[in-house]
């Protein structure tokens, strides 16, 4: 796999913070890459800094955004403006370093956190992608 620096996402995760009301996520701590040769079924991945990390390298939670080129890249602009408040929304409130899991257990939670999705984009009087 490789992996580089998406400056066009960190652009659009920056826009999407501030209009969706992620109120305590710091965005000079998320970082964003477009990767390549991945042979999961992903479209993007968030990748966290848990706490022991944090401790030991005497630094704050960060997390790794990363989308995959082959797959997060034919989407259209509004699908892949979907996946990236999907990747958000497994940042927790609190910005702790941690992660939120979507798949449980019980099917109907994963339905409402398809449909917070939904509800996220639709509520953006403009999208990311737009000037």
């Amino acid at each position: 796999m490789k992996w580089q620096p998406a400056p066009d996402i960190t652009t659009r995760i920056q826009f999407l913070v501030e209009n969706l009301g992620f109120i305590k996520f710091d965005t000079q701590r998320i970082f964003c890459f477009r990767s390549w040769g991945s042979s999961g079924r992903a479209t993007a991945r968030i990748w966290s800094l848990p706490t022991i990390w944090q401790v030991a390298l005497n630094t704050k939670a960060g997390y790794c955004l990363e989308v995959i080129s082959e797959k997060f890249d034919r989407l259209s602009m509004p699908e892949q403006e979907k996946v990236l408040i999907h990747e958000l929304l497994h940042i927790p409130k609190g910005f702790t370093g941690g992660l939120v899991p979507h798949r449980t257990q019980k099917r109907r939670l994963f339905r409402h956190y398809h449909d917070t999705v939904e509800t996220l984009f639709n509520s953006l009087s403009r999208k990311s992608y737009t000037k």
